[in-house]
């Protein structure tokens, strides 16, 4: 059985990764901008367009579908791009260089505060698992809620997503890099229980307990709506300056064709 399921989970696995035809309208961010700004420990979102980018959008009700740990930031010397850490569908946990989102939406998420051995922590752990398998269990999980797109309350969501066999040597993206922030005890979106003080002289004294998720829980949204991830704008960061930008002439405008209402 197990050759089986590995068999069929490689075969969903090609089906899925290709190329949706679901319309994709953002912009992708300048390549150039973008490579200036990472540096390691930044989290890249990714607004995928391959059929699993589907699937997994519409379970977590998200624009994005993968996420990537920056391990190294670009080489100024030789120009090379940032390198990053995935969990790809059909080959696994790999080293990959920015080319490899090249024409995708993406969103830089930081975290805040790191130090340098912290976020050389983080680049390890993500590093040791470089060669472990993509768990193809959620491969299958995900096959399941693509076609067709079935009607599942919000609360299900997550946990579908989650379904995975969760043996540690296989990943998910966002997974992987959640264990990665766990192992230094950096929080994503942890669950916040209130104690309250037992000092008598304190009575109204609450302090907040932060309870760390299980890591198949997490998903790539997860990083943009943390509080304790920054959201990184390259064009802002770039030096974005409104008045150079050079807008049509409205007169332009008026002699196209008339736009047609709709009731």
């Amino acid at each position: 059985m197990g050759l089986v399921f590995r068999t069929l989970g490689r075969l969903l696995a090609g089906f899925l990764t290709g190329p949706s035809r679901a319309p994709y309208a953002a912009l992708p961010a300048d390549p150039d901008a973008l490579a200036n700004c990472l540096r390691p420990g930044d989290v890249l979102l990714v607004d995928g367009r391959q059929r699993v980018s589907t699937a997994i959008k519409y379970l977590t009700q998200s624009t994005w579908s993968h996420a990537a740990l920056c391990v190294a930031g670009q080489d100024r010397e030789t120009g090379a791009l940032p390198l990053f850490v995935e969990a790809d569908v059909v080959d696994g946990v790999r080293q990959v260089s920015l080319s490899q989102f090249a024409d995708n939406h993406t969103r830089i998420c930081r975290p805040a505060g790191l130090s340098d051995d912290e976020v050389a922590q983080i680049v390890a752990f993500a590093k040791s698992h470089i060669g472990d398998e993509y768990d193809l269990a959620n491969v299958i999980d995900l096959a399941r809620y693509l076609i067709p797109t079935p009607p599942v309350p919000t609360s299900w969501r997550r946990r579908m997503i989650s379904l995975g066999s969760g043996e540690p040597t296989k990943a998910i993206c966002s997974t992987l890099i959640a264990q990665a922030f766990q192992s230094i005890r950096y929080p994503i979106l942890p669950e916040i229980t209130q104690q309250i003080s037992k000092d008598p002289d304190c009575e109204d004294c609450v302090r907040d307990i932060m309870h760390i998720r299980h890591h198949s829980l997490f998903t790539p949204r997860d990083f943009d709506v943390s509080p304790y991830f920054e959201v990184i704008k390259p064009t802002l960061r770039a030096g974005f300056d409104h008045r150079a930008i050079s807008w049509s002439d409205p007169a332009d405008l008026s002699e196209s064709a008339p736009i047609k209402s709709v009731s």
